[in-house]
């Protein structure tokens, strides 16, 4: 009788053992959880500066493209939207660049071939109220963006004044009044807020082509 007590577990051993499987069960799955966590965290981020990376080429892109009109600022700037005229296979686009509700937007239209065409997308651009089907948010979680221009070689305030006009405006464009030359280079800074997943601010500096002055 004795033999068989001391072939088997007590129940105290037996309670012991589970306690200890259940513990190195909660510290496995706890490495599982941390793991599959630092995953997900760094596929977030690299999703992030993926478009963070893909917004700023779309940006590139359009100033590459800036073209003249001769009726209408080509580059203008107003604290609030960026509005630009870009050449296509098809025409020229307008083009407008804006920061709504913490978020990054971009507005363009379809190519035009008339400049009276260009001047009615102009005054459009004025009146976006940010939920036309053209309207593209690019980037959450902006706190703030300031543009400058490269004029005399010095970076200044984008909308400060000072640039020779350009000749040949049209009487009858809505905007003929304050063309200026082109600068030769465009200088942006975006704010991040601090819950988007980007820290401090980001500069990104752009030259223009031979427009540019």
């Amino acid at each position: 009788m004795d033999r068989r007590r001391a072939a088997g577990f007590t129940l105290i051993e037996v309670l012991v053992a589970l306690m200890i499987m259940a513990v190195i069960a909660t510290m496995a799955w706890q490495g599982i959880d941390a793991v599959v966590r630092s995953r997900d965290i760094s596929t977030q981020r690299v999703e992030q500066q993926l478009r963070l990376q893909s917004v700023l080429a779309q940006w590139e892109a359009d100033l590459a493209e800036v073209q003249d009109s001769g009726q209408l600022p080509a580059l203008q700037f107003d604290g609030a939207n960026l509005r630009l005229t870009r050449r296509s296979a098809n025409g020229l686009q307008l083009v407008v660049w804006s920061l709504r509700g913490g978020s990054w937007t971009r507005w363009a239209s379809q190519p035009v071939t008339h400049g009276g065409e260009l001047q009615q997308l102009w005054l459009r651009s004025q009146q976006l109220l940010g939920n036309e089907p053209e309207q593209l948010r690019t980037l959450a979680g902006i706190a703030g963006w300031q543009v400058y221009f490269w004029r005399g070689n010095a970076w200044s305030n984008a909308q400060s004044s000072g640039d020779v006009l350009l000749p040949g405006g049209a009487a009858s464009s809505p905007a003929a009044t304050v063309r200026q030359a082109l600068p030769g280079g465009v200088r942006l800074v975006l704010g991040f807020d601090a819950g988007s997943g980007y820290t401090g601010t980001l500069t990104r500096d752009v030259r223009l082509g031979p427009q540019g002055s």
